[in-house]
């Protein structure tokens, strides 16, 4: 059986952020990276934006603002990612205002799908060069907490410390590993909403601020902004009962040659469920499979101005009169999302959409597509029993399916702070 000084669960950015402070810190450590997929995931392959500005990515019950800026600055090191700058911020902050909304001001770097790509394999190499060994299709089954074996699909391996790091898609297992050894932890917050897409004269800010934080009034706001070489697609998530449903997502190239004029964006609802309610995963599983079932096994799209007349989206309004381009998931089904998303959801998402037109005027153009559902799910939240994320000795959770982060870079430095805590223990 191998023995490895520690093995990482996940090989997105919070997995590679401790790898990396661990041989920065102790050269010639013996680490083990896994993950389930065949090549390295996480949130750099989607897009990959980067936000330095804290409280972007940084849930407020682990992250103070100077910890969070403490650990960005060795993110950024490391990265060294180029920033992008913003223009005329100040015009569309003071309509906000008026409206009781707010524009943040976030530091971003922005790579494209095919960027993030390419800054992965320069990451895994560089950390192969340090030693550190990659198995890639592997994929983690349980854990004997005292004998400290983690079992996978392939074989058994020895450990002195494990870092569980899956990611948002590996929210689930996370869980079943907490079950397991009892480790106890709430699930009660998750993300609901939609994905819009529309032309980019439509949406003219994102020409000076690529990816526009926007917080409106009943907890929603804007996120995963993409513009210029811009696409949706879909993201196939299993249940805890073995159903598959599809969550949409957006996607954009640094490529001038896959530019379409387009730009697509979430506008999410933040649902914090209170007992009776146990799993705010479960709560979500359901809503993706009604629309799963609606859809025909596909999401939802529904045009504005269909929306607009109370009326469902048909395959023959995507014509070339108002509604002049075609959606970029080709798979979708066109319908009504009014008939299955909750309507406490609908009625915040559709006012804030309505603040945003006032804000940028365009967006409630009537070509404009509302894809449904967008869920994003990364309220797992562990007890832990130091400041490292240490939830049982020896075993560290991080990442976005552990609820320490929201993000990549919030992501990177929660695997920072975990590997800190290997480090200062060893020493």
């Amino acid at each position: 059986m191998s023995n490895w000084d520690c093995i990482i669960v996940g090989s997105g950015p919070a997995g590679l952020g401790a790898a990396f402070y661990l041989t920065d810190n102790k050269p010639g450590i013996k680490i083990l990276i896994i993950d389930k997929e065949k090549y390295s995931t996480g949130g750099l392959r989607n897009d990959c934006k980067m936000n330095f500005t804290f409280p972007i990515g940084f849930p407020l019950e682990y992250w103070t603002k100077d910890r969070a800026e403490y650990y960005l600055e060795k993110v950024q090191k490391i990265l060294s990612p180029p920033h992008m700058e913003k223009f005329n911020l100040d015009i569309y902050q003071k309509r906000a205002e008026n409206l009781g909304t707010q524009l943040l001001s976030v530091k971003q770097s922005h790579l494209g799908t095919d960027g993030g790509l390419r800054l992965i394999k320069e990451l895994v190499a560089r950390l192969e060069s340090r030693g550190v060994e990659f198995s890639l299709g592997e994929e983690a089954v349980s854990i004997n907490e005292e004998k400290k074996i983690l079992t996978t699909n392939q074989t058994e391996r020895k450990y002195e410390n494990i870092i569980i790091s899956p990611g948002r898609k590996g929210f689930k297992f996370l869980q079943n590993v907490m079950n397991s050894i009892d480790i106890p932890y709430v699930d009660n917050i998750v993300d609901i909403g939609i994905r819009v897409e529309t032309q980019l004269d439509l949406y003219p800010i994102v020409k000076d601020y690529y990816d526009p934080k926007f917080l409106f009034p009943g907890k929603v706001r804007t996120f995963c902004t993409n513009s210029k070489a811009a696409y949706v697609v879909q993201e196939k998530y299993t249940t805890s009962d073995g159903d598959n449903y599809y969550s949409v997502n957006g996607h954009a190239w640094s490529d001038p040659g896959k530019e379409n004029n387009l730009v697509n964006f979430a506008m999410l609802r933040t649902l914090k469920l209170t007992k009776p309610v146990a799993s705010g995963q479960k709560f979500a599983e359901i809503l993706g499979l009604q629309a799963q079932l609606c859809g025909g096994g596909r999401p939802i799209m529904q045009r504005v101005g269909d929306f607009r007349l109370g009326k469902r989206s048909r395959k023959e309004t995507f014509n070339n009169d108002l509604y002049n381009f075609q959606p970029t998931l080709k798979g979708c089904t066109p319908g009504d999302i009014s008939l299955i998303m909750p309507n406490k959801i609908l009625r915040s998402i559709w006012k804030s959409m309505k603040i945003l037109d006032t804000i940028t005027p365009g967006i409630l153009h009537p070509s404009t597509i509302m894809y449904y559902p967008e869920i994003k799910m990364y309220a797992n939240k562990p007890e832990f029993i130091d400041e490292y994320f240490q939830a049982k000795k020896d075993m560290y959770l991080i990442g976005d399916g552990a609820g320490t982060s929201r993000g990549i870079t919030g992501a990177w430095a929660s695997g920072i702070r975990a590997a800190e805590g290997i480090v200062k223990k060893i020493s």
